[in-house]
């Protein structure tokens, strides 16, 4: 079976996300917020069609901006469930809108989504997963560990020979520094 690292390189969607995104640390709360809404929405689905969604996404929720999209109501799922550059699940679509609700709560306790992240690392994959479930509506397992992983607080999103794990390695990403 080939790697992410292996198969990625190259490839119109994969290649660009494998270089510059996956497993580098992520500090603003909107970049968190978009790498989670893009988790929950990939669930059942293969993460190339969410990344050839990702642009629809971005401009269907306000450009991940927390505050903007916690404010949705009705209208705003109606519009949602009509757009086709999107994943049309009532389900993903209201997730997405009650974590940016809860994010908002998170961010008043602890002044940062990536702070509150901050403040429970190191927690192994189970107790993150447990915390996630708690914390947020549509996170389990693989959402919970993507998400973790896509961002820097879990190892794992690069083999140790591929050349983006040494630079990763470089911005000291949370999973290297606990």
């Amino acid at each position: 079976m080939s790697s992410y690292c292996q198969i990625a390189p190259g490839h119109p969607y994969h290649g660009p996300y494998h270089d510059q995104e996956y497993g580098f640390p992520i500090s603003d709360d909107d970049l968190l917020f978009e790498r989670l809404v893009l988790e929950i929405n990939q669930a059942g689905l293969s993460w190339l069609t969410i990344l050839k969604k990702k642009v629809a996404f971005q401009k269907a929720f306000n450009g991940f901006d927390i505050d903007k999209v916690a404010r949705y109501g009705t209208r705003q799922i109606d519009r949602l469930l009509n757009d086709s550059g999107i994943i049309r699940n009532r389900l993903k679509i209201e997730s997405v809108i009650e974590n940016a609700r809860r994010i908002q709560a998170i961010q008043k306790e602890r002044g940062s989504f990536h702070q509150w992240l901050a403040d429970h690392h190191p927690l192994e994959k189970p107790d993150w997963v447990k915390l996630f479930k708690k914390t947020f509506r549509f996170t389990g397992g693989e959402i919970t560990g993507e998400f973790l992983m896509s961002t820097g607080f879990l190892p794992g999103a690069h083999a140790e020979d591929c050349p983006i794990y040494r630079k990763i390695l470089k911005t000291s990403p949370p999973w290297k520094t606990s």
